[in-house]
C-alpha cells in the first residue's frame, strides 16, 4: 500500500512564494521511491498544476487546502502527510487524519524512514 504525501506551496516548496526548503529533487525523490505526491494550497488547483508541469513532475492529485479531507477519501494509504509553513496547514492537516510535518521538518525527509519501517 502507498504512503501519500501533500505539499503546502508558498513558504514550503523551493518555486513558492516565498520560498520553503523542500526541493524539486526531494518530490522526485519520493515519487520515485512510489508515494503518492501532490499539493494541497491556497493556489487555485489549475495554477498548482500549472507550477508542477514547469518542473516536468506529473503530480497524483491537486487540491484546495482545506479540500485535504476530499483527498484522503479519494486515495488509499498507509499513511498520510501534509507539510506546511502555517498554523491553518497543521490545523487542517489534524483535522482531515493527516499527520503533520512542519516545512523546515520536511527538509530532513523523515518520510524516507516510513520505507524501512514498512520493509520497503
Amino acid at each position: 500500500m502507498a504512503f501519500l504525501i501533500s505539499f503546502d506551496i508558498d513558504g514550503t516548496l523551493e518555486f513558492g512564494d516565498p520560498p520553503g526548503g523542500i526541493t524539486v529533487e526531494m518530490v522526485r525523490r519520493a515519487q520515485e521511491l512510489g508515494f503518492l505526491i501532490g499539493s494541497c494550497s491556497d493556489r487555485f488547483p489549475s495554477a498548482q498544476k500549472a507550477l508542477w508541469e514547469a518542473r516536468d513532475i506529473r503530480v497524483d492529485f491537486v487540491a484546495a487546502k482545506h479540500m485535504l479531507p476530499d483527498i484522503r477519501s479519494r486515495f488509499e494509504a498507509v499513511k498520510y502527510l501534509h507539510i506546511g509553513d502555517r498554523e491553518l496547514d497543521q490545523q487542517l492537516a489534524e483535522k482531515a487524519g493527516f499527520e503533520f510535518l512542519w516545512d523546515h521538518e520536511g527538509v530532513a525527509e523523515p518520510w524516507l524512514e516510513w520505507l524501512e519501517s514498512h520493509g520497503g
